[in-house]
């Protein structure tokens, strides 16, 4: 049984996002969409599900025709413009919780988990790494709402203990983006997959990705496909995959792929760190989304 259709209920605007953006999207009853809080597999889904569309094309820029809808930059119109000249069926990203994003009871959502301090590991990188015009272009462009994003703490640790106790500082909260899509998982447009199920079985995942999507693939196309969602080949492609083609960090669009790995966090965070988030996503998700975020079971 399904619950009624969510609605938007708020506009979120911070450093990174407008929410705004969402309310003139002109969606078409085959968009795909792309969720998660943030480095949680998001590129990588995107990738996958620009594979799928393209049935394996080498040359798929994903990182440009796959925009970050409610990123502050470049200007709205700038992407709903580039989007509605699309012919291909679309594939947009978004980092906003449910209650703030205009959905469509057509289009298809696909919200991808990640364990918490996986996410946190990841972001971490991303946020040490980020270059002069990374800060430029979210600190400085018109518009900004709230504080602007300084530097990172130099200690991972204290940096996830800002995370944890002030709810996904310096971005935006965690346990509300979560929660949200949790709570609309059973509607028949959404689907929830996990980091950890992608790396344990990817071409199971794929195909139940496909399936889901009504994308018919040629199995003698599958190895093709498989190899492109391949971390070395994003990797090695990182230009063709990294938002803004990587321009925004020191070392340019391979620094944005990193490991791909989980559980960097077990040798570095404290006994007393460790059960602190897990008391944390108990308290804020509830047993059943916990374990799903933790493990990916469903």
């Amino acid at each position: 049984m399904t619950g009624a259709a969510p609605r938007k209920t708020r506009e979120l605007q911070n450093h990174h996002m407008d929410s705004r953006v969402w309310n003139d999207f002109r969606f078409r009853d085959d968009d795909i969409i792309v969720a998660t809080y943030a480095k949680s597999g998001t590129t990588w889904t995107q990738q996958i599900i620009g594979q799928l569309v393209f049935h394996g094309q080498a040359d798929v820029p994903i990182h440009d025709i796959s925009p970050w809808v409610d990123l502050r930059v470049p200007p709205a119109e700038v992407k709903l413009a580039a989007l509605e000249a699309q012919t291909h069926r679309r594939i947009v990203k978004t980092h906003l919780p449910v209650d703030a994003l205009t959905m469509s009871p057509k289009a298809k959502y696909i919200y991808i988990g990640r364990d918490g301090r996986d996410v946190l590991f990841s972001f971490y990188h991303h946020h040490q790494n980020a270059n002069d015009l990374w800060y430029e272009l979210l600190n400085e462009t018109p518009g900004l709402v709230g504080p602007k994003i300084g530097r990172p703490d130099p200690d991972v640790r204290r940096y996830f203990d800002t995370w944890l106790e002030n709810d996904g500082a310096p971005i935006w909260s965690f346990w509300d983006n979560i929660s949200s899509w949790w709570a609309i998982r059973d509607q028949p447009n959404v689907r929830l997959i996990h980091f950890a199920n992608l790396k344990a079985d990817l071409e199971g995942e794929m195909r139940a990705i496909a399936d889901y999507l009504g994308i018919g693939i040629a199995e003698s196309a599958w190895p093709t496909i498989l190899e492109h969602c391949s971390f070395d080949y994003m990797k090695a492609h990182a230009d063709m995959v990294a938002p803004l083609g990587g321009a925004v960090f020191d070392g340019g669009a391979g620094t944005f792929m990193n490991k791909g790995v989980n559980g960097r966090w077990k040798d570095v965070l404290s006994p007393a760190q460790v059960a602190a988030y897990e008391a944390k996503a108990l308290e804020k998700l509830g047993p059943d989304c916990a374990r799903w975020l933790a493990t990916g079971d469903l």
